[in-house]
């Protein structure tokens, strides 16, 4: 009669390794609701927690000229107002809404990498912004670019990016041009009309009117 432990098994027998958990990377945010960055679903956020999150989350590495930094809740708004701007036909609701969503996905994961650093952030971070990217698409109905309608996009990006890079942060034209190798011009007129012009908004101001703006671009229910 073959001999057991305590535990039931025979002794020196074999046992089978645990299989390896998921990887997860859970986020809890604001409303309560829990997102895991790594597997993220068109459900797993609220409008007010994407706009919260657009808020708290800062172009340039954090760094300002002035008192605050700037949100990307506010350079999206910014860069929506430039493409509206620049287009001769006007932008549809759906248009609109990709043009302030396009960095939606920095908000959930609360993180902007200045450009110059993403490609050394590899193809791990490359692969969590586009699954973020796409539930972000698919929640909000999202339509894919054109190559004419991004190449417009990118266009009032930049021209956003060179504005911000003077007003904001302190760049002059030349180290725009010569430093961060950006070619278009800065506006200088704040197409937000803030008081004082460019001044970066407060997380709570920024989050109330990226939120406004949203529900205004969503189609009916």
């Amino acid at each position: 009669m073959t001999s057991r432990t305590s535990t039931g098994r025979t002794p020196n027998a074999r046992v089978p390794a645990s299989r390896p958990a998921a990887a997860r990377a859970w986020v809890r945010l604001p409303s309560g609701r829990r997102l895991d960055l790594l597997d993220p679903t068109p459900f797993d956020w609220t409008d007010e927690d994407l706009a919260i999150g657009l808020a708290r989350t800062y172009r340039w590495g954090g760094h300002s000229a002035w008192p605050l930094p700037l949100s990307v809740a506010q350079h999206s708004l910014l860069v929506l107002a430039l493409r509206r701007q620049g287009s001769g036909t006007g932008l549809s609701d759906a248009f609109a809404r990709r043009e302030l969503l396009h960095d939606a996905d920095e908000g959930l994961l609360g993180f902007d990498p200045i450009s110059p650093l993403k490609p050394f952030l590899g193809e791990g971070y490359a692969a969590v912004a586009a699954r973020l990217g796409a539930a972000i698409a698919g929640r909000y109905a999202v339509p894919a670019w054109t190559p004419e309608e991004k190449r417009a996009h990118k266009r009032a990006d930049r021209i956003a990016a060179a504005s911000e890079a003077m007003h904001v942060v302190g760049w002059t034209r030349t180290e725009i041009r010569q430093t961060l190798r950006i070619t278009e011009a800065p506006v200088d007129f704040d197409p937000l009309a803030g008081e004082p012009p460019w001044a970066p908004w407060p997380a709570d101001l920024a989050a109330e009117r990226f939120l406004a703006a949203l529900r205004r671009l969503m189609p009916p229910a």
